[in-house]
C-alpha cells in the first residue's frame, strides 16, 4: 500500500468511538426485534461486514421472519414492527419500497432501514430478493478479515469517481460489488490493475458456479446465487469511467483520486450565460413525480426520454443531447436541439414506382395537397408538402407526445399536468446541480487531469 493510500485509509477508517456508537445503536435495534417474538434481528450491509467508511450513518437492520409466514402477513407484520420500533426510539417513520415495503427512520443521527425478510436456510430458497442480503453479509464477513482496508479504499475511490451506488439514477458499483471485486482480485491494487484493462463482457465468477449467460458489460456472479449478476445495474458508461479512472491513477498516483468531488450548482446568471454561448435551444418537460419507487420510475424516465427524442427527430428537430433527472418531488426531461424552428415545406419520399400498389396509394394520397409534386426522382415519387410542426414547442405541447411511448407512470403524471420551458425559462433552483452536470459534463478523470495540468 502506497503512502497516498495509507494516508487516505487513516482518514476513512472508522475510529473506536464511532464504531461503538453505531454498534450500540445496532445492538439496541436488534434486541427490540428479538424481544418482539415475531422475528429475529440481524445487522446487515457494510456495518456488519466492517466495510463502512467513517462518516457514513447508514444502518441496515433486517427483521427475519419464519418462512411459513404468508407474504402479505410478512409485509403487514414487518411494517407494524418497524413502525413500532422507530416510534419507541423517537424516530420518524418513512415508508419506502423495494420488492416489498420497509420502514426508513432517523434515530440519533443514523439513517436506519428496518427491512422484513424471510429467514430461509439457504439462498436457493429465497422468497423475495431481500432474502439474499443476510447470505451476502455472512459470505463477506467470513472472508474479509485481512481485506477491509482494501475495500474501504476501493469504495472511497469509486465515490471520488462518481460511480458508487447501484441505484438506477447512478447505475454504478454497489458496496457488495466492490467487496466481491477485492475478494476476487486480492487487493485494492489488484482491482485497479485488472479494471484498467476491462473489456465488455468481462466475467468474474468467484465460486465458479454460473448457471446462465448475461449480456451486461460486466458480469460478476453472485457467490450465493449462481443465476444472478451482481453488476447488472452497472452501465457501460460507469464501467469505463471507472476503468479509465483506474488507468490514470496507476499512471500518476495522486490523493485527488480519493477526494469526493462536491456537486456544485449553477446560478441563474451562469446558466443563462452558458446557454447563450452554446447557441443551441434547450427545452425541458417538468412534471410531478408519479407515485412509484425510484427503481421503477427512473427506467421509465429514460424510456420516455428516448421516445420523445425519437419524436423530435422524426419531425426533423435534431437533438444534440438529452438527459433526465428525478428530483425529490418533480422530474425533468431535457433536450438540447440544433434546430427548433423549421420552414413550412418538407420533402418526403414515397415507395419505388415499381412497387405499383403502394406507389399509387402514395400518389393518390398527396394529389392536390403539395407545394410541389408528386414527381418522380430516380425510382421514387417525391412530394414537397406542408410541415405539421414548425417549431419544437408546438410539438412538445401537442397530444402526439402521449402517443410516443412514454413510460406508464410518467404518462399518467403528464396527462394530469406537465409544463414545457425553453432556454432561460427552464431555470429551476431545485435542478441547479443537474443543470451544472449537463452543461459542464466531463468524465471524472478529466477533472483531475485539468487540475494537475493547471487548466
Amino acid at each position: 500500500m502506497s503512502s497516498i493510500e495509507s494516508g487516505c485509509l487513516e482518514k476513512i477508517r472508522p475510529g473506536d468511538e464511532e464504531r461503538r456508537l453505531i454498534w450500540d445503536m445496532a445492538s439496541a435495534l436488534v434486541r427490540e426485534i428479538d424481544d418482539s417474538g415475531f422475528a429475529k434481528g440481524m445487522v446487515v450491509g457494510s456495518v456488519a461486514r466492517d466495510t463502512w467508511i467513517s462518516g457514513d450513518r447508514d444502518l441496515d437492520v433486517f427483521m427475519l421472519f419464519d418462512p411459513s409466514v404468508a407474504r402479505e402477513d410478512l409485509e403487514q407484520m414487518g411494517m407494524a414492527l418497524g413502525r413500532d420500533i422507530a416510534t419507541r426510539f423517537g424516530g420518524d417513520i418513512i415508508e419506502k419500497y423495494a420488492e416489498h415495503p420497509y420502514v426508513n427512520t432517523h434515530i440519533n443521527g443514523f439513517d436506519v432501514d428496518l427491512v422484513p425478510c424471510y429467514d430461509v436456510e439457504s439462498a436457493s430458497k429465497i422468497q423475495s430478493a431481500v432474502d439474499r442480503t443476510p447470505f451476502h453479509t455472512r459470505y463477506i464477513r467470513e472472508r474479509v478479515d485481512n481485506l477491509t482496508g482494501d475495500i474501504l479504499l476501493l469504495k472511497q475511490f469509486a465515490k471520488s469517481c462518481g460511480v458508487y451506488g447501484s441505484d438506477h439514477m447512478t447505475e454504478g458499483f454497489a458496496g457488495y460489488l466492490c467487496e466481491l471485486l477485492v475478494l476476487n482480485y486480492g487487493s485494492f491494487e489488484g482491482v485497479l490493475q485488472n479494471a484498467a484493462v476491462w473489456t465488455p463482457g468481462t466475467i468474474i465468477d468467484i465460486e465458479d458456479h454460473r448457471t446462465k449467460d448475461f449480456d451486461e458489460p460486466l458480469v460478476v456472479i453472485d457467490p450465493v446465487d449462481p443465476g444472478r449478476n451482481v453488476a447488472s445495474s452497472l452501465s457501460s458508461t460507469k464501467m469505463f469511467e471507472f476503468s479509465v479512472f483506474c488507468r490514470d491513477y496507476l499512471t500518476s498516483p495522486s490523493g485527488d483520486y480519493f477526494i469526493i468531488h462536491k456537486q456544485p450548482g449553477l446560478s441563474r446568471e451562469e446558466f443563462n450565460d452558458e446557454i447563450r454561448k452554446r447557441g443551441t435551444s434547450l427545452y425541458t418537460i417538468v412534471f410531478e413525480n408519479p407515485y412509484s419507487i425510484p427503481d421503477i420510475l427512473v427506467p421509465q424516465l429514460r424510456r420516455s426520454l428516448r421516445s420523445l427524442e425519437n419524436l423530435l427527430e422524426k419531425n426533423d428537430f435534431r437533438v444534440m443531447r438529452s438527459d433526465c433527472y428525478m428530483g425529490s418531488g418533480r422530474s425533468v426531461l431535457l433536450f438540447e436541439l440544433l434546430d427548433e424552428s423549421l420552414p413550412p415545406v418538407v420533402r418526403r419520399a414515397g415507395p419505388p414506382v415499381w412497387n405499383r400498389s403502394n406507389a399509387e396509394k402514395f400518389l393518390k394520397k398527396h394529389l392536390g395537397l403539395t407545394y410541389s409534386g408528386p414527381y418522380i426522382e430516380g425510382e421514387r415519387y417525391i412530394v414537397e408538402i406542408e410541415r405539421k410542426y414548425l417549431n419544437a414547442m408546438t410539438l412538445l405541447k401537442s397530444p402526439e407526445i402521449f402517443l410516443s411511448g412514454l413510460g406508464k407512470n410518467v404518462k399518467i403524471s403528464m396527462e394530469d399536468h406537465y409544463s414545457v420551458h425553453r432556454n432561460e425559462e427552464i431555470w429551476d433552483e431545485n435542478f441547479s446541480v443537474f443543470f451544472y452536470n449537463y452543461i459542464r459534463k466531463e468524465s471524472p478523470n478529466v477533472r483531475i487531469l485539468q487540475k494537475s495540468s493547471g487548466k
